[in-house]
């Protein structure tokens, strides 16, 4: 059967909410939570249901002194028996072993050895004691490796090779299979000793049998759709790497799979699309694209300027300016995750942003005033075409130099008729059956992360700069999971880039409510560059309440964060 191929087809802004006390309201009972990288359940609620919820940093874990800080603590995931976090320790290249039984403090009590596998943990998955673990090979464009372990004693029971460049894997619901994102991205474009392998998605069935496992690996492959590269391209689908195949060129990022362990959704960031995976059959069954976010919209708007603080000028000042301007976001999501309304499946992502700009022999990223030295085309920009170039306007906004294929973006006389920028610094929530879109934060991120006090607008994790990411991907949503709380579905939202989580009421696909934004930095301190999140159910909690923990990429620093519901 030929892999069928789909087009792609908008929200309001969330209000902020009212503080509420909480005094008095917290319940001790500690409530389970149906959770959610790979889904919630609509089914009846059996847990009272809170008016909201509020998040508070309760304990944390610091990078090994002396040792190196970024990449300390990445992504996280968690053992519900031995109250361990396997914490993906990308600095020293493994999985590092974080005793949590006292969540305020947490210790480091040892790390895993991945073995003779040679390159470096990207991603961690637990069921029920069993440790999945994604290992890159050196150099990363050969295969790559899932390692398994038992939790309990850190013990290695098998190592599987599946495709290269592993970057992120999940259980399947009842745990007897471990699908597995493989990027394969290239080491360079063009060159002598270019290599560019194809993405995949391996599927592991487990095969576990007491304490011990087979596992055995097949491969869902793009190559039924490198015929299709023009049909991918006319419908939205971005297949642009210099010389790629289809196959090549598509580069699997993230995964959530549906409550029925059957599907996978697998966001393809760099290709602004999302593949369906038939898990019984190892197939993908479509690639959808995800369209464009209009910038010039109501509500839609976006802060495009380190030097805003000036009127058409070319040497402004930073300020907080958010406006409507034509300028189409591509949505390129990393983290993905799904959960059920009505017997409905709905996908939520956050929209990251992702260019190839570190390649040798490419970099499709570029400012526009540099790009459109020729200008903007009038018949498509209209009277405003010579000003919207001005640097406190749109001329520092970073663009792609490529939107698909051969795309320039230009037209004969080398104006610029598209303008395409990274991320669309929002969370959206899609209808699974069909890609369309249900839900998009709009410019709500940025609007609530311009009222922090402990932290500068639009700030990198490097720096507490006003404005520094403006002109790039704005607070750079990259992280999202799912909680339900009795008869409500909460997202938490990671922001790489600002930083913090952002949590927001999805019970309705179609209108979700902003409810609390916790950002543990103060300044230039503090968790920086939140990456991975995994969220706790109260019944398998440590001290009896649901806790997310946040591994921050650039601090090095594991947060444990307490979620209080208030009844």
């Amino acid at each position: 059967m030929t892999p069928s191929l789909s087009t792609a087809r908008r929200g309001r802004r969330a209000s902020l909410p009212k503080p509420r006390g909480i005094a008095g309201l917290i319940s001790a009972m500690a409530l389970a939570v149906t959770l959610a990288a790979c889904g919630g359940s609509d089914s009846e609620p059996v847990d009272p249901t809170p008016q909201t919820l509020v998040m508070l940093r309760i304990g944390g874990l610091a990078p090994v002194a002396g040792g190196p800080v970024v990449g300390a603590a990445e992504i996280p995931a968690y053992d519900a028996d031995s109250k361990r976090v396997f914490l993906v320790n990308g600095a020293a290249a493994t999985v590092d072993v974080v005793d949590l039984s006292d969540p305020v403090n947490p210790r480091r009590i040892g790390s895993l050895d991945l073995g003779s596998t040679g390159g470096a943990a990207n991603s961690v998955a637990i069921y029920q004691g069993l440790v999945a673990v994604a290992v890159e090979s050196t150099p990363k464009t050969n295969a790559g490796s899932v390692v398994f372990f038992r939790a309990a004693d850190l013990s290695r029971l098998a190592t599987v090779t599946v495709g290269a460049l592993p970057d992120m894997l999940t259980f399947t619901p009842d745990g007897s299979r471990v699908v597995v994102a493989n990027e394969g991205e290239p080491n360079s474009y063009g060159l002598p000793d270019s290599v560019d392998p194809e993405g995949s998605i391996s599927i592991i069935t487990v095969n576990r049998s007491g304490n011990t496992v087979a596992p055995s690996v097949r491969t869902a492959d793009f190559r039924a759709f490198n015929g299709q590269v023009n049909e991918l391209r006319a419908a939205g689908v971005r297949i642009y790497g210099p010389g790629a195949t289809a196959a090549q060129d598509l580069e699997p990022e993230y995964i959530t799979v549906s409550e029925d362990g059957k599907t996978a959704y697998v966001t393809l960031q760099e290709n602004n699309a999302i593949a369906t995976v038939d898990i019984d059959a190892a197939r993908v069954t479509a690639i959808r694209p995800l369209g464009l976010k209009n910038h010039n919209l109501a509500g839609m708007g976006l802060d495009p300027s380190d030097e805003d603080g000036g009127t058409n000028t070319n040497s402004g000042t930073p300020v907080f300016k958010i406006g409507q301007w034509p300028v189409q976001g591509m949505y390129l999501p990393d983290a993905i995750a799904s959960y059920q309304v009505g017997g409905q499946t709905y996908l939520v992502t956050a929209n990251e942003g992702d260019a190839r700009a570190d390649w040798p022999g490419f970099n499709e990223e570029v400012r526009i005033r540099a790009h459109c030295s020729n200008g903007l085309d009038p018949l498509v920009f209209g009277a405003d075409a010579a000003r919207l170039l001005f640097d406190s306007n749109l001329g520092r906004l970073r663009i792609t130099s490529a939107p698909n294929g051969g795309d320039t973006g230009k037209n004969a006389a080398g104006q610029c008729t598209k303008l395409w920028s990274y991320g669309s610094r929002s969370f959206t929530i899609w209808r699974a059956s069909d890609l369309s879109r249900v839900y998009d934060s709009g410019d709500s991120l940025e609007v609530i992360t311009s009222g922090s006090s402990f932290v500068a607008f639009n700030a990198s994790h490097s720096d507490n700069a006003l404005d520094s990411r403006s002109a790039s991907k704005g607070p750079e949503p990259e992280g999202v999971v799912i909680g339900r709380f009795g008869a409500k579905t909460f997202a938490f939202v990671g922001l790489e880039r600002v930083g913090g989580v952002m949590v927001y009421d999805i019970t309705d696909p179609a209108a979700p409510k902003h409810v609390t934004y916790l950002n543990p930095r103060s300044g230039n301190t503090g968790d920086l560059g939140p990456e991975g999140l995994v969220l706790i159910p109260a019944a398998q909690s440590p001290n009896g309440k649901p806790l997310l923990i946040v591994g921050n990429e650039q601090s090095g620093t594991m947060a444990v964060i307490q979620i209080n519901l208030v009844f």
